[in-house]
C-alpha cells in the first residue's frame, strides 16, 4: 500500500518538514540547534558537575560521543511519536474531503520526524569523528538498519497514539508524561552499567534500551551485527502491524470525532 502510494506519502512528508519550520528565521537549522543545545547542556551537568566516569567496554570516547550517539536517535523516536499521533487531528479537514488512505498521515509524520534529525545526527557524528572522537563510521549502515527498525516501531506506536488521541483528547497529555519517564528510563545519559543490579530487569524490559546499546556498540566499539537485532526486528515487524491494524480497524469512524 505504501509503494503504491508513495508519491501521495513524499507529498505529505515534504509538506509536514515545510509547514514544521514556516515563518521560521532559521528555518530547519533549528533541528540541528536544539538538540546541540540538548547535549552541550548534559556534557556539562553529567561531567562537569555530576564527573561521571564511563565503564571501559565504551572505550576511550568521551562523554559527548557517549550520548550523541543515542540522543539523536532518542529524538527522532520521540518527536516522530508526538507528531504521529497529532498526525490525524491536524489532518482533520482532509481527511473529511478527500478518499485516501488514512494512514499515510501517519507515516509521513514520522518519516519527516526521521529524516530531520537524521540530517543533524550525520553532521553531528561527522563533527566529532573530525575532533578526534573514536567513532567507527564504518558502523553508519548496520546504524541506519537499527534506525530503519526504530522507525518502523514508532510507526506501530504512533498508529495506535492517533487512534485513541482522536477518540479521546487526553491520550497526548499522558503520552507527555510518559515520554519524560522513558527518556531517563533509557540509558542515554548514563551507562547501562552503572544501574543497579535491583533496575536492571526493567531496563531489559525496554526496548529502547536494546536499540541504544547496540548503536553505542556499533558506533563507539565497531560491533557489527548481533542475535539481539533479530529481535528487535521481530518486536519493530510486529509493533508495526498490530499498530496499523489497530488503526485501520478504527480508521472508518475517524470522521465521527473530526
Amino acid at each position: 500500500m505504501i509503494w503504491r502510494h508513495r508519491w501521495l506519502l513524499w507529498s505529505f512528508a515534504r509538506r509536514e518538514i515545510l509547514n514544521r519550520y514556516a515563518g521560521s528565521a532559521a528555518g530547519i537549522a533549528w533541528a540541528l540547534a536544539h538538540p546541540l543545545a540538548l547535549l552541550a547542556v548534559y556534557a556539562f551537568v553529567f561531567t562537569g558537575v555530576f564527573r561521571v566516569k564511563l565503564p571501559p567496554e565504551i572505550g576511550t570516547a568521551g562523554y559527548t560521543a557517549f550520548v550523541a550517539v543515542t540522543l539523536w536517535p532518542w529524538l527522532m523516536f520521540a518527536d516522530g511519536l508526538d507528531r504521529g499521533m497529532a498526525s490525524v487531528q491536524e489532518n482533520a479537514g482532509l481527511i473529511r474531503k478527500v478518499a485516501f488512505p488514512h494512514q499515510l498521515v501517519v507515516h509521513a509524520a514520522v518519516l519527516a520526524s526521521f529524516a530531520v534529525h537524521v540530517a543533524g545526527y550525520l553532521a553531528v557524528l561527522l563533527v566529532l569523528r573530525l575532533a578526534g572522537e573514536p567513532l567507527h563510521l564504518s558502523g553508519l549502515p548496520w546504524a541506519f538498519v537499527l534506525l530503519l527498525l526504530l522507525a518502523m516501531g514508532t510507526t506501530g506506536l504512533a498508529a495506535v497514539l492517533a487512534t485513541l488521541q482522536t477518540l479521546l483528547r487526553d491520550v497526548k497529555q499522558v503520552v507527555g508524561v510518559a515520554i519524560t519517564l522513558l527518556f531517563y528510563a533509557t540509558p542515554i545519559l548514563y551507562p547501562a552499567s552503572l544501574v543497579p543490579a535491583a533496575l536492571k530487569p526493567v531496563i531489559g524490559l525496554n526496548p529502547l534500551a536494546w536499540i541504544v546499546e547496540r548503536l553505542r556498540e556499533v558506533l563507539l566499539t565497531g560491533a557489527g551485527p548481533s542475535p539481539l537485532d533479530l529481535a528487535i526486528a521481530l518486536g519493530s515487524a510486529l509493533t508495526l502491524a498490530a499498530g496499523l491494524a489497530f488503526f485501520e480497524r478504527v480508521s472508518p469512524y475517524f470522521e465521527d470525532f473530526l
